[in-house]
């Protein structure tokens, strides 16, 4: 199975700006750059499974790969909480500097650290790559639990992607860092050295239960 895991596009932003799990517009690029991202990438098959954070910059990229669109909030970015819509240069300098220096534990306040990304990121890995050899039935929508403890309480299982030979996961920086770091066995501390640029492809491939990093940041 190959897994594509996609960055969306640039986003009508000042730099600087904080907003993680925030809805923000795409850039006006946006169709120049989502062609050049389908020019990266080859013809898909019609069973293509195309997984999506649910926020929108993401889900808009989704649905110009697929009409069947699989949204999981496991796949958003990481919940910056009170600092939110703000620039980060309005936020107190020892503060910031203390969560940049201890990201991985540290969280914004009423946000998540990249501890705790990684563990969300993770159940919805693990379920997808259980959901490659698992028949390809259907499941109740939505309300189905995971069952990976470290999952939040409000995910839902996958349906089976059967014999799906490719699958699409549009996301976010902080979800593709936390899934490479995964997949490579990396400290949770160097998964910011992975270089992750918008409407950027990273592609693994799942064969026999060993799992290739074919490339990254393309």
């Amino acid at each position: 199975m190959d897994i594509y895991l996609i960055r969306h596009t640039q986003t009508a932003t000042d730099p600087g700006l904080c907003y993680g799990q925030s809805n923000i517009a795409l850039a006006d690029s946006f169709l120049n750059e989502m062609n050049d991202l389908h020019d990266k990438l080859p013809e898909f098959d019609d069973d293509c499974k195309v997984f999506s954070s649910p926020l929108t910059r993401c889900l808009q990229l989704a649905e110009t790969f697929s009409d069947t669109v699989t949204t999981d909030p496991r796949l958003q970015e990481l919940d910056f909480g009170d600092w939110e819509g703000k620039r980060f240069d309005d936020i107190d300098a020892d503060v910031l500097q203390h969560w940049t220096n201890n990201f991985v534990t540290a969280a914004p306040p009423n946000g998540e650290n990249f501890e705790d990304l990684y563990q969300r990121a993770g159940s919805f890995w693990q379920d997808l790559l259980a959901s490659a050899t698992a028949p390809c039935v259907a499941l109740p929508p939505a309300s189905v639990q995971s069952t990976e403890a470290s999952a939040p309480a409000h995910a839902p299982r996958l349906r089976p992607v059967g014999e799906a030979e490719q699958v699409l996961v549009i996301t976010h920086a902080g979800v593709i860092r936390a899934l490479l770091a995964r997949a490579l066995n990396l400290p949770l501390a160097n998964a910011f050295q992975l270089r992750i640029d918008s409407g950027s492809v990273h592609k693994l491939r799942q064969v026999d239960d060993y799992l290739y990093v074919e490339y990254i940041n393309l």
